[in-house]
């Protein structure tokens, strides 16, 4: 079993201030990409690449059929790595068993799109390879990178990005427009100080502050954040001050590879004692943070994983707050609420001010990693329950932060133990959640670094052997499960035995070694659960029990145990292994020869699916509704979906994994759907499914067809969905052509369930303010006054 659970979005950076003008560097980087495959932006830090480059993507959009993704590496160390974020956000899914970067190529030959890949100056051997690899190996794909530096391939072309042009500050000034460093500042000026703007009577002393920062953007914008306090005039006389002391003389003898630098020393002067410590402290991570994580990586007394603060903790908000007035820290919406940001440039200065205090910077990683961990083990404890998206969007959130706290422990002697340990706590996240290729290369590091007979190692070798056999090594992946087993033995670590049980048992089954793999799991469930057995296993034991039951034709037998498993996952608000449950229960259905049940089960199967975005799923889903209807004499319907399943496969596994199982079936359902309707009638009706995206797929398989049709390209597919309980999944709804979200459809039926707004943010994780802010606007979308009308609505829809 594998899955995908809701991806982040790669979309091009929002820009939340306005764009200076650089309208020759912006038309010189369209007709580059018009002609030339690698484009790379150059230049230093703080002069505007990344903004650059995604407003020349954005203006190029259309030139691109298949998209223009965005593959951020700033949070990035690993080199390994940078295929798999490319992958990542391409939004794909490849479970074979080929290298990332060889999959990556071989998904993307025929296609046509654009890859903004930002920040590499720190992984330049990574990134050439994969650049060159891509341009040798595709025809449509182009690069567009930004970088301090090249990358050194003979394909590419550069395009440096200057500072900002400054006017002589004693020439003509009229006609600021023309004037884009002056705008910048008076923009950013305005942004503080309401009402600022350029005036003959402030224009002169503006041009002098730019020309001192040399046109730099970073180093404008931070200067600007001081006009809370200051004027122009005592802004450059204090920022000539300063340069005086760097220089011991005229300002002007600053060389300008420095004039940031010094920049961004004088904002950090003017930062109090406690917000320069947490600047530095929070230079640790590697992305986007939530208040909580600042706490815990930045209080002297570190909260609990709920997140309560003691002293320190509000001292570490007044700080937050601080930095973000001083634009030293920039806010972004996350899925769990605000979270927050330290630029590329002001996260290596606060970097190099911690490892000036002795063992801070390892205090600070600890810390880090520390809370990492809590978390992570929050969510494997929280994992069987409702919720099961909010927990991945967290998860993915923190995607960087986790890697900078693995690679920490697995780097830093003394710390590889609790590295071990937090790499199979996420066992869940690597395996439901769509990557195992990432989750293996972690557990393969820390098996290596810390190779002690501990219970962290038991548990690390069966997920490894599960990540191992999800990218089809099936002969690795069993002698690590058997390896597991046999350590959990000896140490008497009964529930990680188990979980290698488990993957052992899988692994069987999908080398078609039926008779064996019925045995295996009739034993585990009629054992139980043991003590510390995680129940999502305990209900996958049911669910493998159950597939092999219906492949040899037992089929009353395996919708007992269905039953069983689908009220166990019921009872718990459980989704993911829900939805394999009603597929095996479809599966059953087919043995006994009753398509319109076996169909019924098949599309819950295929909607909860979809909820929780599981593409492996959705494949497999696709195929078995293929062959139901084969069976039921509706070829058309048969064609569309086997090319909507072909299409969905590609993003996984072109080959099925190579399982008879899963190919004989669809192979079958080809040449019967064939020969009913002919060649040319087949391929119009499978080119049809092919065209749509997951969403319409899925609409179309079970019947919801007032969805419109959108063709897809052949990268995009479904994106995060918000968390619902299984037992209210729904499409979007319209009333007088309002609609209402997937969110807000799940909060109408919670308020018709009576729940008031504190229960329905505990049944949904969420605030209370969250919750109360969705009931708002379903009254609003609605007309209605009152939740008695919401409840009598949603009764109406039933």
């Amino acid at each position: 079993m594998g899955g995908s659970a809701p991806r982040r979005e790669h979309r091009l950076p929002v820009e939340t201030t306005s764009f200076v003008d650089r309208r020759g560097e912006l038309a010189a980087g369209r007709e580059l990409l018009a002609r030339t495959r690698l484009v790379t932006l150059t230049g230093p830090g703080g002069v505007g690449k990344t903004r650059l480059a995604a407003r020349i993507a954005s203006g190029v959009r259309r030139t691109f059929p298949d998209g223009v993704h965005f593959v951020p590496l700033s949070g990035l160390d690993d080199p390994a790595l940078v295929p798999l974020a490319v992958a990542d956000a391409l939004d794909l899914h490849d479970h074979s068993a080929r290298p990332p970067l060889h999959a990556l190529v071989e998904r993307l030959r025929e296609h046509r799109l654009l890859l903004l890949i930002d920040n590499c100056e720190h992984l330049p051997a990574a990134c050439a390879h994969l650049a060159a690899a891509l341009l040798h190996g595709t025809s449509g794909v182009r690069v567009l990178a930004t970088s301090r530096h090249r990358l050194g391939l003979t394909e590419e072309h550069l395009l440096e990005v200057r500072p900002l042009p400054v006017p002589d500050p004693d020439g003509d000034l009229n006609g600021p427009a023309g004037h884009p460093a002056l705008s910048l500042f008076a923009d950013r000026a305005a942004a503080v100080v309401p009402g600022f703007r350029l005036t003959a009577a402030n224009r002169a002393a503006v041009a002098r502050l730019c020309a001192r920062l040399d046109g730099l953007p970073l180093a404008i914008e931070l200067a600007a954040v001081r006009m809370r306090v200051l004027d122009v005039d005592q802004l450059l006389d204090r920022l000539d001050d300063r340069y005086r002391l760097l220089t011991g003389g005229s300002p002007a003898a600053l060389p300008r590879h420095q004039t940031l630098r010094a920049a961004v020393d004088w904002s950090h002067d003017l930062c109090t004692g406690r917000e320069q410590t947490v600047w530095a402290r929070l230079s640790v991570l590697a992305g986007a943070f939530d208040l909580a994580t600042a706490e815990a990586v930045c209080a002297q007394e570190e909260p609990g994983p709920d997140g309560a603060r003691d002293a320190g903790a509000h001292d570490v908000l007044d700080a937050v707050t601080g930095l973000v007035d001083k634009s030293v820290l920039s806010r972004e919406s996350g899925p769990d609420g605000i979270r927050y940001r330290l630029l590329d440039t002001l996260r290596h200065y606060g970097l190099d001010r911690l490892r000036r205090l002795p063992g801070e910077e390892a205090a600070a990683r600890r810390r880090l990693r520390d809370w990492m961990l809590r978390r992570a083990q929050a969510c494997e404890r929280a994992w069987f329950g409702p919720g099961q998206r909010e927990i991945v969007a967290r998860l993915r959130a923190d995607q960087d932060n986790l890697r900078a706290a693995l690679d920490f422990s697995l780097a830093t002697p003394g710390e590889r133990r609790t590295g071990l340990r937090l790499a199979g706590t996420l066992w869940f996240y690597w395996h439901a959640c769509g990557a195992p290729r990432e989750g293996r290369h972690w557990l393969d590091r820390a098996l290596a670094a810390d190779p002690e007979p501990t219970p962290e190692r038991a548990r690390a070798l069966w997920v490894a052997g599960l990540l191992a056999a999800s990218t089809s090594a099936l002969t690795a992946g069993l002698e690590r499960a058997r390896e597991a087993h046999d350590l959990a033995l000896h140490l008497g670590e009964a529930a990680e035995a188990a979980h290698a049980e488990y993957v052992i048992g899988v692994i069987t089954l999908f080398t078609d070694d039926l008779p064996t793999a019925l045995r295996h799991f009739e034993a585990s469930v009629a054992r139980g659960p043991v003590p510390g057995q995680h129940l999502s296993l305990h209900g996958l034991d049911q669910v493998e029990l159950a597939c092999a039951l219906g492949f040899l034709g037992e089929a009353d037998r395996a919708v007992e145990v269905c039953e069983h498993a689908r009220r166990l996952c019921e009872g718990h608000g459980e989704e993911w292994v829900h939805s394999y449950v009603l597929r095996v229960l479809a599966l059953a259905h087919t043995v006994r020869g009753d398509w319109t049940r076996a169909e019924h089960q098949a599309c819950r199967a295929l909607r909860l699916k979809l909820a929780v975005h599981d593409v492996i799923g959705i494949a497999l889903t696709l195929d078995l509704l293929a062959r139901i209807a084969t069976e039921s004499g509706a070829h058309e319907r048969a064609a569309v979906l086997l090319g909507a399943a072909d299409h969905t496969w590609s993003a996984i596994d072109q080959d099925r994994w190579g399982s008879p199982a899963l190919l004989s079936p669809r192979t079958d359902s080809e040449a019967r759907a064939g020969e009913a309707l002919g060649r040319a009638g087949f391929r119009r009706a499978y080119d049809r499914g092919a065209a749509l995206a997951l969403p319409e797929t899925v609409a179309y398989a079970v019947g919801d067809t007032g969805q419109p049709h959108r063709p897809r390209g052949p990268v995009r597919t479904a994106r995060a969905r918000p968390a619902q309980p299984a037992a209210v999944v729904r499409t979007p709804v319209t009333v007088t052509g309002a609609v209402l979200t997937r969110r807000e459809s799940e909060v109408a039926e919670l308020v018709a369930q009576g729940l008031a707004n504190q229960q329905i943010a505990e049944r949904l994780v969420i605030a209370r303010r969250t919750a109360e802010g969705h009931v708002e606007r379903i009254l609003g979308k609605l007309g209605f006054s009152n939740r008695s009308q919401i409840a009598a609505w949603v009764a109406a829809q039933r």
